[in-house]
């Protein structure tokens, strides 16, 4: 306890002596001296009244010979504890005191317990748990999936553990097909746990079994104690082969739960886990027959089916051939009616030749009466037949064509081409057309 009541005698609250409170207003007032004069304290005492609600939390009393509180753990702090307390265990607890309001009780509010006397073997605990969860030893993506129809199963643990009589009867009553295979150990005492690890390592160096199932019945921390070994949790860890733990009770967990491919409360729920039912597994075998038929039949009505076309389409040889020289006859006749006329058509190609002679010269008379209206044409519009008649092409000095006289300058000079040679002249006077008189 690190804070103490001080001055229980003076005067519990400092408002004035006639200030009438209401219950509310007092157990409120209440918890809060508990909670500001009491900080964290360590009680030690045996569990009673244990419930475990829906929501998670723990609901406990805790006593020793002469007195008794109520104490609470919420589910997050619970969850971290690894197994459930049992009424008449004895624990410590650290803990916070506060006080229920709507009835006015005192309670405690644990966030953490040890066995009594054990403290150091919990605190051991939960130091592996956390060293190999950091790890990743828990990790669900690395744990191996479990085989559903195993042909063998290894069973590690104690020839005459009650634990093992219960996984044979459950293997025998469910899967009398599945092999089993014992590797005995001692499950419990100063070196059992290196026997487990060792056992282990045989099944796996062996390889004779899909599946290895570790148990034992429950007892105390001190009785499961083997399974909470390092060595051992490596061991499980590195196993090819799934490994099913069914240690102790169903409140029970030790490491090795946590690192097996499987946890299974019990040992006899493991065993129920390691495989399928042989009725299971009978029901699927005739389902599958069921399909299998229902396909063969299926398969052998349309082989029926394509058979009936088949035969339908079967002839004999005599007839075959008759439909060969029928089609042959077919052939031969329309190759008769589709043979030539050679004779016709010489005709029509002379024919042919003929008129198309006749259109050529009478093409070619009209196409040369064409030509020469053209070239008629052509010669009266030719400027050398004009020369002819007394005109002249007049050129300045850069060659073009003079047709403007009032575009010139006295003095200019031109190039005369007429009807027979050319002439350079000079302009010595300009004037306007002599119109004809």
């Amino acid at each position: 306890m690190t804070g103490t009541l001080q001055n229980m005698d003076a005067e519990p609250f400092s408002a004035a002596r006639d200030l009438i409170w209401s219950v509310t207003q007092l157990n409120r007032r209440v918890g809060q001296l508990l909670e500001g004069h009491f900080n964290q304290v360590w009680v030690k005492g045996e569990v009673s009244n244990f419930a475990q609600a829906a929501s998670g939390h723990w609901y406990f009393t805790i006593k020793d010979d002469r007195a008794a509180v109520r104490a609470v753990m919420f589910r997050g702090r619970a969850q971290a504890v690894g197994f459930v307390p049992k009424a008449g265990e004895q624990f410590e607890f650290r803990a916070h005191v506060t006080l229920y309001e709507p009835r006015g009780d005192y309670q405690l509010q644990v966030d953490l317990l040890r066995r009594a006397g054990r403290g150091d073997l919990h605190e051991a605990f939960l130091r592996l748990k956390d060293k190999l969860a950091a790890e990743g030893l828990f990790d669900p993506g690395r744990k191996r999936s479990v085989k559903v129809v195993p042909q063998s199963v290894g069973v590690v643990t104690s020839l005459g553990a009650a634990a093992l009589r219960d996984v044979l009867s459950v293997l025998t009553r469910r899967a009398p097909h599945v092999d089993i295979i014992i590797y005995p150990t001692p499950v419990q005492g100063l070196d059992a746990a290196s026997s487990i690890a060792l056992a282990l390592r045989t099944a796996i160096e062996r390889n004779e079994v899909d599946t290895i199932l570790l148990v034992r019945g429950g007892g105390s921390l001190e009785d499961l104690w083997s399974f909470n070994d390092e060595d051992l949790a490596r061991t499980i860890a590195a196993s090819p082969i799934p490994v099913i733990s069914g240690v102790g009770h169903e409140t029970d967990f030790t490491i090795a739960d946590f690192v097996a491919d499987l946890r299974a409360p019990t040992p006899t729920a493991a065993a129920e886990l390691c495989c399928r039912a042989r009725e299971a597994c009978m029901g699927q075998v005739d389902s599958a027959l069921g399909a299998l038929a229902a396909l063969q039949r299926r398969v052998r009505e349309r082989a029926t089916m394509q058979l009936d076309r088949a035969v339908a389409m079967l002839v004999s040889p005599q007839q075959r051939v008759q439909r060969q020289n029928d089609r042959l006859q077919s052939i031969r006749n329309r190759f008769v009616r589709s043979e030539p006329d050679i004779a016709r058509l010489r005709r029509d190609v002379a024919q042919s030749a003929s008129r198309l002679s006749h259109i050529g010269q009478v093409h070619v008379t009209r196409q040369g009466a064409r030509l020469a209206g053209a070239v008629q044409t052509l010669e009266a519009l030719n400027p050398r037949n004009i020369l002819g008649r007394g005109y002249a092409i007049v050129r300045d000095a850069n060659g073009g064509i003079v047709n403007n006289a009032f575009a010139l300058k006295t003095g200019d000079r031109l190039d005369l081409e007429l009807h027979k040679g050319a002439a350079e002249v000079a302009v010595i006077d300009i004037r306007p057309p002599v119109t004809p008189g």
